[in-house]
């Protein structure tokens, strides 16, 4: 595990952070950052959830975007990836049994770090994995988060080889003939990052190098590919939140943004699951790849205008 927060030259860490780790219920400890708002008035906590093979750093950004508005920022790394502790004996093997661990320790998180520690109102802001595991959390969440802000949601693969159902046929198959921590997909993690030309991930060469100096300079940070296991445990978590039953009981009002130019998850299933929302509306973003956050200034600023119109209180802040 990695307690403290890593920064770099064009990375640092917002002022007055402040990191440590809580006791997840099966005794894993996850790191966690708090920072405090910039801009008066409050406004509330965002609680940031991170995508798949991300950390607190790659957020810095955004943190001092939302400090800006108001917001103080509550985040932490999901179990088995960034500075929480791993599951397993390879800690490059993207693992999880079940996502629903990841909703018992957001909700282990909200109570331990968020609701002592952070002014309300809640809001949540997730990507991509992120997104789907506030998803499944959103029963646990009405009467206690304001707004779910649910940036390109991993409900569906872009463009799989073969279809979702297969893709949890053949998990499930391995995963219960104890294969559950081999790859699935992606491999081992590269000796060296990835160059940018080829992502697609932002169109922001910047930002993409910024990315890439958090995990030059703290490899641990990173993660391989998915294994068997993480494979079969989404797929059963975006068949429970994509169930017809499912939505129609969500209530917590929802903005979804979608990347036009997405080549990670399947804009056509992000369309079809907002359509059948009563409380929720899409936005998308042409032209802009899957990691949003991390993209150019003319697609974030699309976004922090859906965001400011959406969270209460924020129309006002982004005018002045």
């Amino acid at each position: 595990m990695i307690d403290h927060l890593v920064e770099t030259d064009d990375n640092p860490a917002p002022p007055g952070a402040v990191a440590g780790s809580f006791t997840a219920v099966d005794g894993r400890r996850l790191r966690y950052a708090l920072f405090n708002e910039t801009a008066s008035p409050r406004r509330g906590t965002v609680i940031v959830l991170h995508g798949r093979n991300e950390c607190i750093e790659k957020y810095f950004e955004t943190v001092t975007d939302l400090a800006g508005r108001g917001l103080a920022v509550a985040t932490f790394d999901w179990r088995g990836q960034g500075g929480s502790d791993r599951l397993i004996g390879d800690p490059a093997r993207g693992f999880v049994d079940s996502f629903y661990d990841y909703v018992s320790d957001l909700e282990t998180f909200f109570e331990q770090i968020v609701l002592p520690d952070s002014p309300g109102p809640y809001f949540v802001l997730g990507h991509s994995t992120g997104s789907l595991i506030a998803l499944l959390a959103s029963p646990l969440m009405v009467n206690r988060v304001e707004r779910l802000v649910l940036v390109a949601p991993l409900l569906e693969l872009h463009s799989p080889p073969v279809s979702t159902g297969a893709i949890r046929f053949v998990s499930g198959l391995l995963n219960n003939i104890g294969l559950g921590r081999l790859y699935m997909a992606g491999g081992g993690r590269p000796r060296e990052i990835r160059p940018f030309e080829g992502n697609t991930l932002t169109t922001d060469r910047g930002r993409y190098e910024r990315n890439a100096g958090i995990f030059r300079k703290a490899p641990n940070l990173g993660l391989g590919g998915p294994t068997v296991s993480w494979i079969h445990a989404f797929c059963r978590a975006a068949a429970v939140v994509t169930d017809a039953e499912f939505i129609a009981d969500i209530h917590v009002p929802m903005l979804i943004v979608a990347a036009g130019a997405d080549e990670v998850v399947s804009n056509q299933a992000i369309e079809r699951f907002s359509h059948r929302l009563r409380s929720g509306k899409l936005v998308t973003i042409d032209g802009a790849r899957h990691e949003i956050l991390q993209e150019a200034d003319v697609y974030r600023e699309q976004f922090f205008a859906a965001f400011d119109a959406f969270v209460p209180g924020n129309r006002d802040q982004s005018a002045a």
